[in-house]
């Protein structure tokens, strides 16, 4: 079904709304060669953020993180008063973003359930047998029950363990010593 605004029904001051659907697979084909040729020359570090996750380098990711906040991101971007969950959200979306070379190799789900809850970012292997899972889940801060970010992090990965979110992954036959579980 097609869906569009009317001109005389869009608000003063705001953009047309579309919703576009690809119409076959060749026209799909032709989407994902040119979106794909705009990102080719894009610099080696674009991948290092999921070298070190692959890698389990916790002080790696942490590392690329904190360079792209500070040379990239403003406080507008992230958040500081608006909600609490826009934070949440930005970061969410931007690891999303960086994780999406890694189709091939795994399947990448979002906000779903598992155990007794919804994990954020789920990273399972096509492969199980040649790769690790993850399950990455995003905090933000409460100065009224934590202390600092170590305190925020701890939050996080106690919601993981708590929730049971990587019972779907050991459903499926990962074992629990191939999960890896990181909080941001």
């Amino acid at each position: 079904m097609l869906h569009y605004e009317k001109y005389e029904e869009i608000p003063a001051g705001t953009q047309p709304k579309y919703e576009l659907a690809l119409t076959n697979l060749e026209v799909s084909l032709m989407f994902q060669s040119m979106i794909h040729a705009w990102f080719d020359d894009a610099e080696e570090e674009y991948n290092d953020f999921i070298n070190a996750l692959l890698e389990n380098n916790v002080d790696a990711m942490n590392e690329y993180m904190n360079g792209v906040a500070l040379r990239t991101f403003s406080s507008f971007d992230a958040g500081k008063q608006l909600s609490r969950s826009k934070p949440e959200k930005f970061y969410h979306g931007f690891v999303l973003g960086l994780l999406v070379d890694l189709q091939d190799q795994y399947y990448l789900t979002s906000n779903r359930e598992s155990g007794f809850g919804r994990y954020d970012v789920m990273i399972e292997p096509k492969n199980p047998a040649e790769r690790d899972a993850y399950v990455i889940e995003f905090k933000v801060f409460n100065a009224r029950r934590e202390k600092n970010l170590e305190d925020t992090v701890e939050t996080a990965l106690a919601q993981i363990k708590e929730k049971r979110y990587v019972e779907n992954l050991v459903e499926r036959g990962i074992p629990k010593e191939r999960i890896h579980c990181y909080a941001f």
